[in-house]
């Protein structure tokens, strides 16, 4: 879920039980009724204060929208320990219901697509929820510096950005003229926020606020606040400004640690495209959690360490040659930040995504043999506990698997093209085919198909859809070797390598028995070679 692999917690907290029953509540917030699909969002422009002694907020949020069907109701949300003060649309406050998390908003005449581009304003206060485990659990964090100063952060991916302001709560709409975040902290501290600065003002009140403007779309949890006393380290790679806001102790030490950020854009732009939020910047954020990929601020809070937290998730010791939150989370902004799932049960285009992108990584640091090791060393993270893909409108997630199990069906389809050129063009199309779009795991699986040439929907439900991983089956009848997959899709196939007495060659096994032309002696060694391939 939450940006990066729980290292030893694979199934604690954040993920809901094969047995979850879900509520009107769980619909309200994952499903797509008609006053959700009614409205387009264009814009949203966030104007608010903090309060850091009082742990509260209070401003609003202008949403610009335009109308695709007629309708008379609109569905924002909130979450409901937060109150709403008003609701402004053409200078007229506006009658609304809420339900759980759901604001529903009457308007006074019907809204159709021949009108021109809507907006309403909605005034707000409370006291979000504070996170006990962030960003495992959605929340603020308001944590000190060493200097004993404020430090406060926000992550709500999978919890809901209505955690903390009003907002169409779904996956489904990014504004596609982005966003300004307006935030007023007590003077001597600043906020850095999603991304171009625009500046900021003395309110004479005891506050500063601090103006920021993204120009892409951008998804709602990716909508940030991190409020601290920063210095600012400023970068550039081959043109694209790289910003670098963190405590004032930690100024010199981050301006060499951050220098692995270069060698990561030029692998992962060589391998993905350009990056994809160049209009907006990008921006590295030190924060009082660990991380999450907030689009051109991302939160990074791993303690200028190598590995995660210091520790290597694929215990081969590849993983302490880099900084995971780094490369991990930067990862986001092609795959999921960029490429966005529809619904949070296909997180995994995020995710499996992603972490495929620290073992491209790898292999553009320390070459193919070490990305492997790296690869199939995430394997002993893979709990095989419940399908990947969640359940859809009801804002569920699946296994977490959908990390490592993600990239690990990532690596195998690489091995089953069994041509690398094919197959880095196609994870650079696929990148820039989907650009600032919002996809499903169908869209996925289709568009692998076309580019390969080959039916790979079989294989991408076994590891996404099922607990099991493909076992391969194979024995020796009357000199010949014969093999099968046993797996859970009936009409799975998958090519895999092997070696006879070391010489290589390509078996093509189904689901059913086959008796190949390959003679087996009594005393032939045959060996599976599944380095690039995740099976039994």
């Amino acid at each position: 879920m939450k940006s990066f692999f729980l290292f030893g917690l694979l199934s604690i907290g954040w993920q809901l039980s094969a047995q979850e029953v879900f509520t009107r509540k769980d619909s309200l917030h994952g499903g797509m009724r008609q006053e959700r699909s009614c409205f387009d969002v264009q814009r949203y422009d966030l104007n608010i204060k903090v309060n850091i002694d009082e742990k509260s907020i209070k401003g609003s949020n202008t949403i610009s929208f335009k109308i695709v069907d007629s309708t008379k109701t609109i569905q924002l949300d909130l979450f409901e320990n937060m109150q709403i003060d008003s609701i402004v649309h053409r200078n007229t406050k506006l009658m609304y219901r809420r339900e759980c998390n759901a604001v529903f908003i009457d308007f006074s005449e019907m809204l159709t697509p021949e009108m021109s581009e809507q907006s309403v304003e909605v005034f707000y206060s409370g006291n979000p929820i504070i996170a006990k485990r962030a960003p495992w659990d959605g929340g603020f964090v308001f944590s000190k510096d060493e200097q004993g100063k404020p430090w406060v952060g926000v992550a709500v991916q999978g919890t809901g950005a209505s955690l903390w302001y009003p907002v169409k709560d779904t996956q489904t709409d990014e504004p596609d003229r982005g966003a300004s975040i307006k935030v007023a902290v007590p003077n001597g501290l600043m906020d850095v926020s999603n991304g171009r600065f625009m500046g900021s003002e003395d309110l004479k009140n005891g506050y500063t606020r601090w103006d920021w403007e993204v120009k892409n779309p951008i998804n709602n949890y990716n909508i940030t606040i991190n409020i601290a006393d920063y210095t600012h380290i400023h970068d550039n790679y081959k043109g694209l400004d790289l910003d670098y806001y963190v405590l004032r102790e930690n100024e010199e030490k981050a301006k060499i640690h951050f220098e692995e950020v270069k060698p990561m854009m030029g692998c992962f732009q060589s391998k993905f495209g350009e990056y994809p939020f160049k209009e907006d910047g990008y921006k590295l954020v030190e924060t009082p959690y660990l991380g999450m990929e907030h689009q051109s601020a991302v939160a990074y809070g791993n303690k200028y360490r190598k590995g995660y937290r210091g520790l290597d998730l694929s215990m081969t010791g590849i993983g302490l040659t880099f900084d995971y939150i780094t490369i991990h989370e930067s990862g986001h902004e092609w795959f999921g930040n960029s490429v966005t799932s529809k619904d949070i049960a296909d997180m995994w285009i995020h995710e499996g995504f992603t972490q495929y992108s620290e073992i491209v990584y790898v292999e553009c640091q320390l070459g193919y043999e070490k990305a492997m090791k790296y690869a199939n060393g995430l394997r002993k993270n893979v709990a095989n506990d419940r399908p990947i893909i969640g359940n859809y409108g009801v804002n569920n997630e699946g296994s977490g698997d959908m990390y490592p199990k993600g990239a690990l069906l990532l690596n195998t389809l690489r091995h089953v093209i069994n041509d690398d050129t094919k197959w880095w063009k196609m994870i650079y199309d696929y990148s820039q085919t989907f650009r600032h779009k919002i996809i499903d795991t169908e869209t996925v699986i289709g568009f692998f198909n076309q580019e390969s040439g080959m039916n790979l929907t079989p294989i991408f439900n076994q590891y996404l859809r099922h607990t099991t991983i493909p076992t391969l089956e194979y024995q020796v009848n009357k000199k010949c070797l014969e093999y099968r997959w046993k797996t859970n899709e009936p009409d799975f196939s998958m090519p895999i390598d092997i070696a006879i007495n070391g010489t290589k060659r390509r078996i093509y096994p189904e689901t059913t028995w086959t008796v190949s032309k390959i003679k087996v002696k009594p005393d032939d060694k045959v060996e599976i070679l599944k380095e690039g391939f995740y099976i039994k």
